[in-house]
Parts: structure tokens; C-alpha cells; sequence
């Protein structure tokens, strides 16, 4: 029988371990320099050797493994991978009858029992996301449970596991057939142009797709709308596609003119009628000023750190002088899309930002909506990490 080595978790902390928390730190544990092979299977223990749970060893920006059962005896192989895996596609059973939609999660990490891995589904193909060399050392185990559980075009995968955590640069197909790119899915009823073997994005950000809809349903009819960091000009196109009078897309990447345009035309949209700039958005908050131009939306979704060769953001630190800015060119009851996907902070942190950007310029507001992740990216109560995303509508007020 294989000895399995046991990782003593620091006093302090048996108890958030016992309470489910999934994330195994370096700095809430003892002896970690026991850990030799990512992917390894070890056992957390108290301070009298007590088992707590048994997890694997895989290093990533967030900790260096992630819990996979609280049960001593249950073995990690492929059957524990098919059994998570099964579950959550049953879970998402309404998404994959849905007529009007063919790209979301299918699992999503932690949340559906499997720190570091996530599966996405676009139109009858699967791409697989590994956070780190531990999980992807469990490869073969989850494409053979696609391969079982999945009526499958073809799967890809990003591997996003080198030394600063960025995507590794490769050939992403891994088998089945090979896609003619792009792949037009459906999301609601709009269409998004993805691309599967082109880099670390894939075109859309596919936990966005209820702010999109409400975008579209809600908000932007007969509006003029300004899309800030705009990325490929999903959210320009929800816009265009609920009747806004005109759409003005903001984002420094070169690229993202060509995608834009290319995310209007697949839905039938003439992109010489709206505005599509590539510009540092910051520069921009300063050219609508002199140019006083103001908009009925405007649409906030900066990553959480972005540098130019004039200015850095950091969500955290900046994030409430990006609404000051964003204030002063909107119009009176105009509408705010104010979204972060920064994991370090919560809602309230997050509206804290908004409310403090008020009060500041001296101007009312009105929080219409808040979002967060869709269903379909389950999260875990408890580890507020996982829940990243938050959206807030705010109507600016007379």
C-alpha cells in the first residue's frame, strides 16, 4: 500500500477546513516542503494527526491544491472524476436543452468538487481549462469521462499552468474533430464568434451572458451606449441588438476593432453605424470631457489590473476613480454597468467603491440591479474567491 503523506494544517485553521473551505495555502499549513510531485494525493491532518481531508498537490496563483473529498476511504480515480463530472452535466441538463443558447459552463472548479478545473461548452465542443500542472496530470481521466458521458464534436484545452500562471502558448486541440473557426454559438438568441485554438480568450466571456441579456432587454433601447475596455464588443452588440440608438466601443487592443466588428456582423448589424475606437479608455473619459459628449449607458468592465504607457489600474485601488470619471460623462438618469471580475474583495467592498465615487462628485444614485455568477458557475457557500463576479446597475439620478 502506498504511504500517503499527511500535511499538518496549523491550528488555527482545522477548524475553516472542517467547515469546507477547499483552497489549500502554503501559509495555513505545516511541512509543505513534503509535497514533492504535483498531482500527488495527500491527506490534511490536525494537530493529532486526525484526518481532515484528502486533496492534491498542484501549484497556481491561488494556493498549491485543492481539496478533493472529506472521505478517507474514497479513492481519486476515474470513476471520482466521472461522478463529479456526470453531476454537474446533469446539473446544467436545462442549459444543454436550451434552443436559444449553446456556449456556458458545463464545471465549474471548486464549485462542482474539483479545485482547478473548468469545462466550457460551445456548440457541440468541450474546452477544458487546467490551472495547474497537478490537475492536468489528471488528464486522461477526465477525457476519458467526456468521452463516456459527452456526444462531443471535438475538445480542446488551455493549459494554464507555467511559472507567472499565464496560458502556455500550443496547439489547444486535443481529439475528435477539429474546428472550422470561428464557431458561431448562441447565447440567448445573439450570436458570438468563438475561436478555440487562438491564444488564451476565446472571444466572449461566458459569465457575463445574464448582464448581457439584461443589457439587451433592460437598458438599452433608443440609448446612446458607451462600452469601456470593450474587449470583442459582446456587450455592444446585446446593446445594438435591443434597439440602442448608437454604440461607442472603447478598448486599447488593436485587435479588438476586427472582433468587434466581427461579433456585429454575425448577428446582421452594420458596424459602419457604430463607433468602434481603439484608444486607452482613460484617455478616452478625458476626450469625451473636452468634447462634452454624454451617454445614456456606459458599460464598466475593466480586468482587474490593465497597464498602458500612461496609466496602471489595480480594481482594488482604482476602481472608485473609474466611476468618478465615468459620472461625469453620463447623462442625468443614465445608467451605470459597473462590473468587476476581482476575486480579492466582495459586493459590499465593491459597492463601497461606487458609493464613495458619489459622493465624491456630489451626485445621487440608485443601485437597479446587482448580478453575480450564473448558475451554470456553481460556486461553493463559503469561499467568496470563487464567486468573483460582480455586476452593479446604478441609475445616476437628477
Amino acid at each position: 500500500m502506498i504511504n500517503v503523506v499527511k500535511i499538518k494544517v496549523q491550528s488555527k485553521y482545522v477548524t475553516k477546513y472542517k467547515n469546507g473551505y477547499p483552497l489549500v495555502h502554503r501559509d495555513m499549513i505545516v511541512d509543505d516542503h513534503l509535497l514533492k510531485k504535483e498531482g500527488s494525493i495527500f491527506y490534511l491532518v490536525d494537530q493529532h494527526q486526525q484526518f481532515i481531508a484528502k486533496a492534491y498537490y498542484g501549484k497556481q496563483n491561488k494556493g498549491i491544491g485543492w481539496i478533493l473529498s472529506r472521505k478517507k476511504e474514497e479513492k481519486i480515480d476515474f470513476n471520482f472524476f466521472k461522478e463529479k463530472i456526470n453531476a454537474a452535466i446533469q446539473k446544467r441538463k436545462h442549459l444543454f436543452n436550451d434552443q436559444n443558447t449553446n456556449a456556458f459552463r458545463v464545471f465549474n472548479g471548486e464549485g462542482d468538487g474539483i479545485g482547478g478545473l473548468t469545462i466550457d461548452y460551445f456548440d457541440g465542443f468541450y474546452l477544458i481549462n487546467w490551472y495547474s500542472q497537478g490537475i492536468f496530470s489528471f488528464k486522461d481521466d477526465v477525457i476519458r469521462t467526456l468521452d463516456e458521458l459527452a456526444n462531443y464534436t471535438g475538445i480542446y484545452q488551455k493549459k494554464r499552468f507555467n511559472t507567472e500562471g499565464q496560458y502556455i502558448d500550443d496547439d489547444d486541440f486535443v481529439k475528435g474533430k477539429r474546428g472550422e473557426f470561428p464557431i458561431i454559438v448562441k447565447e440567448n438568441g445573439m450570436n458570438y464568434a468563438v475561436y478555440l485554438n487562438d491564444g488564451a480568450m476565446v472571444g466572449i466571456f461566458l459569465d457575463q451572458r445574464e448582464v448581457r441579456k439584461a443589457i439587451r432587454d433592460q437598458y438599452s433601447k433608443d440609448k446612446h451606449v458607451l462600452n469601456t475596455f470593450s474587449y470583442t464588443g459582446a456587450f455592444s452588440v446585446a446593446a445594438a441588438i435591443g434597439g440602442a440608438a448608437k454604440t461607442t466601443s472603447v478598448d486599447l487592443a488593436k485587435r479588438s476593432k476586427s472582433k468587434t466588428i466581427e461579433h456585429f456582423s454575425v448577428n446582421g448589424i452594420d458596424y459602419e453605424q457604430q463607433d468602434i475606437i481603439v484608444m486607452d479608455v482613460f484617455d478616452y473619459f478625458k476626450y469625451a470631457n473636452r468634447k462634452k459628449l454624454k451617454f445614456d449607458l456606459v458599460i464598466l468592465d475593466p480586468p482587474s489590473f490593465a497597464r498602458s504607457k500612461k496609466h496602471t489600474f489595480r480594481a482594488a485601488k482604482d476602481y472608485t476613480k473609474l466611476v468618478k470619471d465615468t459620472i461625469t460623462i453620463t447623462e442625468k438618469n443614465g445608467i451605470i454597468a459597473a462590473s468587476t471580475n476581482n476575486a480579492t474583495f466582495g459586493m459590499k467592498k465593491f459597492k463601497g467603491f461606487i458609493d464613495r465615487a458619489f459622493k465624491e462628485t456630489g451626485d445621487k444614485y440608485e443601485i437597479l440591479r446587482e448580478y453575480t455568477l450564473p448558475s451554470d458557475f456553481k460556486v461553493l457557500d463559503g469561499f467568496l474567491q470563487g464567486n468573483y463576479l460582480k455586476v452593479v446597475i446604478v441609475k445616476k439620478q437628477t
